[in-house]
């Protein structure tokens, strides 16, 4: 089959991918996997998707295989000698001669990212995780090779050129939005040294990427959709994204209108606008649109919990966790905690018809937590410690346990849209540190308060109450000597303080604030703080930069 060819079923596949027949999808592009490099990678991308669908340890297993096959078959077709540059055989053989070879390094570089998210997931050791740091570098710097290629190209035209085009700005744009991200020090650890990311760069060009007819626009599309749903929502400065994310979502609904994961993905944006009914609609369409990959129905069931969550309706909330706990994968630890979160906010005639005791499943946390690389998951790791806490001690108020989680999943955020919602919450906060300084707790009591303050300057901050949420994280900070677990309380208020100085434009102390962060260690989810706090640093610089420059023009 040749390049042309290929391209075309690839396409026909991914259509028919996007139309919910993954069956049929798997089918039309398995038999030519060895054979043909587009239906290597986009077999093995959707093995990849399944296994991170499933976290089944058998198609695990044939997400990697899959992977590594597709490498065996993008390396046939890659250039045989290394002693010349791609830029020196462009310039001496032309593009022509050598365009289905540069094809063939742009899907080896995707197939080396599949390769090591797949390791990532499967294999829980130090080596395999240096190795993904190996496979990802040398993805980059095949992205980055190619790019230079295309410098030295003028005027051609061909019916492939421009899904290479395209599949590099893919690439590059995900490297560097996924690169500006991580810390240096992470970077360091993962042996990508010399690299570093510009988030601007990468959104513009997953965005150019999107725009564009070729086959990886919809990878464009689906890593653009993901990062301004869940990636900036956990670790951007709350800036919001912009129409134009929203008008492509609406373009590609039009193209495929019974898409379950564009509908998913629409549901999302539909949350964070607070549209919480509506994205309830949306969720439940996608459940009853295909039954082939229920896997599918757990990302719904999980966000529609967290609706249910938001708008205090605790019943519905509950079953579509205990929907989770019963048939997901993902994380039974926080299930569990979720559904003793929700029973301890619930009536005791409830947990009665259930047949559920609370303590139990606060306790159970521990038992239930994978490992990854040798090591807890974070927020696992969290939850089963507040399983502890919760499930063995009294004395705390009801909604403390979910008020929480919500925290820890960013939930205020998505709230941060509905102004009556955080006004709500935080008159349950008022009253739950009303109650605990009723009876307070020998114990925990410092800690206890020290959240609900935490939680109540968010909650002011959302609400523009800017120097009473001052006070209020500048409490939590000066207990700091006198916590005796949470000690994550601080930190956190650090950062949330730099976010609301970031957001008045007092960027000398949002980054004082921030930069305090890195004086702590050894705390509850410190690897997403220091992700986060890198994201709002970066972010304060550039934006007191450019502040000063435009002050200084305009005087000038």
């Amino acid at each position: 089959m040749d390049l042309v060819s290929s391209l075309e079923e690839c396409t026909t596949g991914l259509y028919l991918f996007l139309n919910n027949r993954f069956s049929d999808a798997i089918n039309l592009i398995y038999p030519w996997s060895k054979n043909s490099i587009y239906h290597a990678l986009i077999y093995s991308i959707l093995m990849v998707v399944k296994a991170i669908l499933t976290f089944d340890p058998h198609d695990i297993d044939i997400g990697l295989t899959a992977a590594k096959e597709a490498l065996r078959t993008c390396n046939n077709f890659r250039r045989k000698s290394r002693m010349m540059s791609l830029s020196h055989l462009v310039s001496k053989q032309g593009i022509k001669a050598i365009e289905e070879e540069l094809h063939a390094e742009v899907c080896y570089a995707e197939c080396l990212i599949l390769k090591s998210t797949v390791m990532f997931i499967q294999d829980d050791s130090v080596l395999s995780l240096l190795k993904s740091g190996i496979n990802i570098g040398l993805s980059y710097q095949i992205y980055k090779d190619c790019q230079q290629v295309l410098t030295q190209i003028h005027n051609y035209q061909s019916k492939t050129y421009k899904h290479l085009v395209g599949g590099i700005k893919f690439g590059l744009g995900a490297f560097n939005l996924i690169l500006s991200l991580v810390p240096p020090k992470t970077l360091k650890l993962l042996n990508i040294v010399g690299y570093s990311g510009d988030r601007e760069v990468g959104l513009s060009l997953l965005h150019e990427s999107a725009s564009e007819s070729h086959i990886n626009n919809i990878l464009s599309v689906l890593t653009l959709f993901f990062y301004y749903n869940y990636i900036s929502v956990a670790f951007g400065v709350e800036k919001g994204h912009s129409s134009a994310i929203e008008n492509l979502s609406l373009i590609y609904l039009q193209k495929f209108p019974n898409c379950v994961i564009l509908k998913f993905f629409h549901a999302r944006f539909s949350m964070l606008k607070g549209s919480f009914k509506r994205a309830q609609l949306t969720l439940e369409e996608c459940i009853f649109i295909q039954n082939e990959w229920k896997q599918v129905h757990h990302l719904c069931y999980w966000e529609l919990m967290w609706c249910h969550i938001f708008l205090l309706e605790w019943r519905q909330a509950y079953h579509f966790a205990d929907l989770l706990f019963q048939n997901s994968r993902w994380s039974k630890a926080i299930y569990s905690f979720a559904k003793a979160s929700l029973l301890a906010v619930l009536p005791s005639d409830f947990l009665k018809s259930v047949g559920e005791d609370m303590s139990s499943l606060f306790l159970n946390v521990d038992n239930l937590r994978i490992r990854i690389l040798g090591t807890s998951v974070p927020i696992e790791k969290f939850v089963a410690e507040k399983g502890q806490r919760y499930g063995s001690t009294p004395g705390w108020f009801t909604a403390q346990p979910i008020l929480e989680f919500i925290y820890a999943w960013s939930g205020f955020r998505v709230m941060s849209k509905r102004l009556e919602l955080i006004s709500t919450w935080l008159s349950i906060i008022d009253k739950g540190e009303e109650l605990l300084q009723e009876n307070p707790n020998k114990e925990y009591g410092i800690d206890d308060i020290s959240l609900l303050n935490l939680l109540k300057g968010l909650c002011l901050k959302y609400l523009g109450k800017y120097s009473l949420a001052e006070h209020y994280l500048n409490h939590v900070i000066q207990k700091e000597k006198l916590l005796k677990y949470d000690h994550y309380l601080v930190p956190y208020s650090y950062y949330e303080l730099g976010i609301l100085y970031y957001l008045k434009g007092d960027y000398a102390n949002a980054i004082k604030s921030l930069e305090n962060i890195k004086n702590y260690k050894d705390y509850s989810m410190e690897a997403r703080l220091q992700f986060r706090a890198h994201v709002a640093l970066e972010e304060s610089s550039s934006t007191r930069n450019s502040s000063a420059l435009n002050m200084f023009l305009f005087n000038c």
